[in-house]
């Protein structure tokens, strides 16, 4: 089936024939839909934490990160394509601007976007008068290298939010939401992004130029490092008979291979004690900060109590000291936080020694997305993870059902313990579904292919991790998915 040529080209790119194999194999027989039990609701699957609760772990999360190291891990890879997809079509189409309402809502209104007045700026430099520019010579100037070029840059990269002292891309809130709560040892805030190699440099360029400004106000140091998503996590490409797909020239077609990728990006990262991790476009201006700052905190704070807990009993099980009354307080422990029953020691270790994350789940507004669900799974039973709608199968009424009931949503807000006891790190990549990946239909040349995603980072890539969902309010989660997002009241 692969040429020497072929073999060359496979091994450049760090994967093995093996691999190879079993991408194809993947694409042959598909994944396996997700069985749903249910979808988790409060007092079943999702704590509620009551005020004092929550003053209670910000407290205890406050007192941990002046003595332990946290880092804030930002996906941040790939263009913004997908949120100007509504004026590229306006761009495309013949059709007046009437039919396109978003597109209108976006020129009715561009003023009010922090890219504003760099955007006039732009148009003069070039000889043009925003007066006298036609409605697609407006999109192009956003879009295009004629003017800010959106269209082919990042989110990380875009400016989001206007202040009266200049405005900010959606990274350097990040940059500030660090300083305010992912501030650690020596009033350091250390974050990572994960990027595409050609938007590294622009990245990098933003933080020369802004970070000395916001280690001044927030009397800190920020220590920012990336890294980009590993050719040797790609997945070949095949064609609708599911034989391998070749370009023009012949060559072979790899993909990236989605978010899931990244958990290789995770699983390098090394000696710190806790990882935040949020998506590049979900932040909002200072004025909403305060309610986003809390309940990282409280959620940071429920982990560093868990994370105790687990400890003590990874340290009592290494040194042979269970009698019953702790195995009985071990059972509880995993019964109220995990949902999970010990009945065998190697259900205890399996348990105790594993990667925790507590994702904040917010309350379904309909929002696009996964969401938390009960699941029946065949290595550990039932088990609460996030689900996507690609791994149901929307054709069975039953499941179709379970999910649409789902009360809440999945914002990726997450704080990870990736450690045990004594500090050693988890190999993160022992912990992934590999069952739980999806296929899905893309183009090459103008020609179909079939693409294959690995599970992804907060799926199936963390599937067996120990797991808690808690509730936190809507107003921590405010994403930009379309540029008329920054025109919602939360972005202004």
């Amino acid at each position: 089936m692969f040429t020497q040529k072929d073999k060359k080209q496979i091994e450049k790119k760090g994967i093995t024939l093996l691999t190879i194999e079993e991408q194809l194999s993947s694409f042959r027989q598909g994944f396996p839909y997700i069985n749903l039990k249910k979808p988790a609701v409060i007092d079943d699957g999702i704590l509620k934490l009551s005020a004092d609760e929550e003053e209670k772990y910000i407290h205890r999360y406050d007192e941990y990160s002046h003595t332990h190291s946290v880092l804030k891990f930002v996906p941040a890879s790939g263009a913004a394509t997908r949120m100007f997809k509504d004026l590229y079509a306006y761009l495309e189409s013949e059709k007046d601007l009437q039919v396109f309402p978003s597109v209108n809502e976006v020129l009715t209104n561009i003023t009010q976007f922090a890219f504003y007045n760099k955007l006039i700026e732009l148009i003069r430099v070039n000889g043009d008068e925003p007066a006298s520019l036609s409605p697609k010579e407006w999109i192009n100037y956003i879009l295009t290298e004629k003017g800010l070029n959106y269209g082919s840059l990042p989110k990380a990269m875009l400016l989001f939010h206007y202040y009266p002292d200049g405005c900010r891309t959606s990274l350097e809130e990040h940059l500030v939401e660090s300083a305010l709560y992912a501030t650690s040892l020596k009033q350091k805030a250390q974050l990572h992004f994960t990027v595409s190699p050609e938007y590294k440099k622009g990245m990098e360029h933003i933080v020369q130029q802004t970070k000395k400004r916001y280690e001044n106000l927030y009397h800190l140091t920020f220590h920012i490092d990336y890294s980009t998503q590993l050719p040797s996590t790609d997945t070949i490409a095949v064609d609708l008979s599911n034989e391998p797909f070749r370009d023009k020239n012949g060559q072979l077609v790899f993909r990236p291979a989605g978010h899931g990728a990244l958990i290789h990006n995770l699983n390098a990262i090394d000696n710190v004690d806790l990882i935040f991790i949020k998506n590049i476009d979900n932040v909002v201006p200072d004025k909403l900060k305060n309610e986003t700052v809390r309940y990282k905190k409280v959620i940071g704070g429920l982990l560093v109590f868990i994370q105790n807990e687990i400890y003590h009993y990874q340290q009592l099980w290494n040194e042979n000291k269970f009698n019953n009354s702790e195995l009985s307080s071990l059972k509880k422990f995993f019964k109220t936080y995990f949902h999970q029953n010990i009945s065998t020691v190697t259900d205890m270790k399996q348990l105790l020694f594993r990667p925790i994350r507590i994702c904040g789940m917010v309350r379904n507004e309909g929002e696009p997305g996964g969401g938390p669900y009960w699941i029946n799974d065949a290595m550990q039973g039932e088990s609460l993870q996030i689900i996507e709608s690609s791994q149901i199968d929307l054709n069975n009424p039953q499941q179709k059902y379970i999910f649409m009931q789902a009360t809440h949503f999945n914002p990726v807000d997450l704080v990870c313990s990736v450690k045990n006891y004594k500090g050693e790190k988890y190999d993160l990549s022992k912990f992934v579904d590999k069952n739980s990946g999806f296929i899905s239909q893309k183009s090459k040349d103008g020609k179909p292919l079939k693409a294959l995603e690995l599970p992804g980072l907060w799926n199936g890539a963390m599937a067996y991790w120990n797991t808690i969902f808690v509730e936190v309010p809507l107003v921590t989660f405010n994403p930009v998915k379309t540029i008329n997002d920054l025109l919602r009241p939360q972005h202004k």
